[in-house]
């Protein structure tokens, strides 16, 4: 008998334009790819679709696609880019 294994639940951590428009600072969401979790993100907070397309993430502090897979209890991180001089 073969087992499924579980989906892997990741903490989100949203920066600058990203983290208003999600209206918090981190949460947890679950998906295989960084794609499902940026989908799950912007599905609760249909405002950060437009940040999301813009940003780029870090998975564990390490640059990532849509197509990384992920693993349980990672740190991913949408950073918008940033303006400043």
């Amino acid at each position: 008998m073969s087992t499924v294994p579980a989906t892997p639940t990741v903490t989100v951590r949203y920066w600058a334009a990203a983290r208003e428009a999600a209206g918090t600072e981190a949460e947890r969401h679950a998906g295989r790819t960084l794609g499902g979790v940026l989908d799950a993100a912007v599905d609760a907070h249909p405002e950060l679709a437009t940040v999301v397309k813009a940003s780029t993430f870090l998975i564990d502090g390490r640059s990532a696609d849509r197509s990384a897979t992920l693993e349980d209890g990672s740190t991913v991180e949408v950073l918008p880019p940033f303006a400043g001089g």
